[in-house]
């Protein structure tokens, strides 16, 4: 008889972070089970998942859209859709306002292809009209490519507008939606996406394993013989997944089962929007508690979204990140460092399978923290 691993029966943390997050107990669950890469159960999982993922995009093969699964975290999807979807000889205009529009265009510098940043501040949403103002000056560009929500400072940006210039100019749009798919509503066909790019341990509330890209079915035949990389060849993947339903290399089997399970929680809860309610809540019990407390978000209200929140450190001299961080795990509570390059912040998420005690458990724990270190208010 096999013993248990020396972590049985030890406690989960509860993650307040962008992702990786906390998982209900059936996903978990649905990883316990071995199928082999070539079961007609595990090929059968696949073709539920992609035709899943259309209908929660509200789009369909009818509706001339396609979903690719790939290998890896959210970068790989996204580095397969850069190095697949701009043509030899293309320009890639990349709009940032964070670490995960930096990420891009570093993606496309490695990959050779030439970039031109539209670099916006941290505390604010992208400007749709200096894009229009971009790709009017330079004819060479032929794609861009944004970020949705922008888990640096946790800003939502207007793909939307932005997609509305981008398809008038007659340029690929590339949106990548990680943190945002599948808690907050949009259209991609009203937003005028080609490829649209998210991971399976976010919103959707699976476990890290695989990316995935819902994608026009025009844009992706030109991407055919376009790929800069063998494994991340989005073409290549999407024609073996149609081909023989299977993964071209190795795929991960059990993050795929836990995804399944993932995506019928989804369902249960009342897909998106029942999933942008509790997340919702959540958020409003956070800000309404941190800001009791003192503390001040990065965002301004009408620019941050409800996935996750920036907070600035107290102004207190007793406040030690490193120490309120340490103080927190060693109480099962996970927050996440900031990556904002203009100010002092640590980061809240509020999505992952927590609810709203969840939340308020948080609460009590910070404000028990800062009695700890000496802070008396975070303001």
């Amino acid at each position: 008889m096999t013993s248990p691993g020396k972590d049985a029966g030890k406690k989960d943390k509860l993650l307040f972070t962008p992702g990786p997050l906390t998982t209900s107990a059936s996903v978990k669950e649905a990883m316990l089970r071995d199928l082999g890469s070539r079961d007609t159960a595990f090929i059968a999982a696949i073709r539920a998942i992609r035709n899943s993922l259309l209908g929660l995009a509200g789009l369909s093969r009818e509706k001339g859209y396609e979903c690719v699964l790939m290998q890896g975290s959210g970068t790989f999807g996204v580095e397969s859709v850069i190095g697949s979807a701009v043509p030899p000889g293309g320009k890639l205009l990349v709009v940032i306002n964070g670490a995960y529009g930096e990420r891009i265009l570093k993606i496309a510098g490695v990959l050779g292809i030439e970039c031109e940043a539209l670099r916006c501040n941290e505390n604010r949403k992208t400007d749709p009209g200096e894009v229009a103002g971009r790709i009017g000056a330079d004819e060479s560009i032929t794609t861009v490519a944004i970020v949705h929500c922008e888990t640096t400072p946790g800003i939502i940006n207007p793909v939307e507008e932005t997609g509305s210039i981008v398809r008038e100019a007659g340029k690929t749009y590339i949106v990548d939606a990680m943190s945002s798919f599948g808690a907050i509503e949009l259209d991609l066909e009203a937003a005028e996406i080609d490829f649209l790019v998210s991971s399976a341990n976010k919103c959707i509330e699976g476990v890290p394993g695989f990316s995935f890209v819902i994608c026009r079915a025009g844009a992706l035949d030109h991407c055919e013989g376009q790929a800069r990389s063998l494994s991340l060849d989005l073409f290549a993947q999407w024609q073996g997944l149609e081909t023989n339903g299977q993964f071209r290399f190795t795929p991960p089997t059990h993050t795929l089962l836990a995804f399944e399970r993932a995506l019928e929680e989804l369902a249960e809860e009342g897909g998106v929007a029942g999933r942008a309610a509790r997340y919702s809540r959540n958020y409003d019990t956070l800000v309404a508690g941190m800001r009791e407390m003192g503390f001040v978000e990065y965002l301004a209200r009408g620019d941050q979204g409800y996935i996750i929140t920036s907070f600035r450190y107290p102004a207190h001299p007793a406040f030690d990140f490193t120490e309120f961080y340490t103080r927190l795990g060693e109480k099962d509570l996970v927050i996440y460092p900031s990556k904002v390059s203009d100010a002092d912040c640590f980061r809240i998420g509020n999505i992952g399978r927590i609810q709203e005690s969840d939340v308020r458990n948080l609460l009590k724990a910070i404000a028990s923290v800062l009695e700890e270190l000496g802070v008396e208010n975070a303001g």
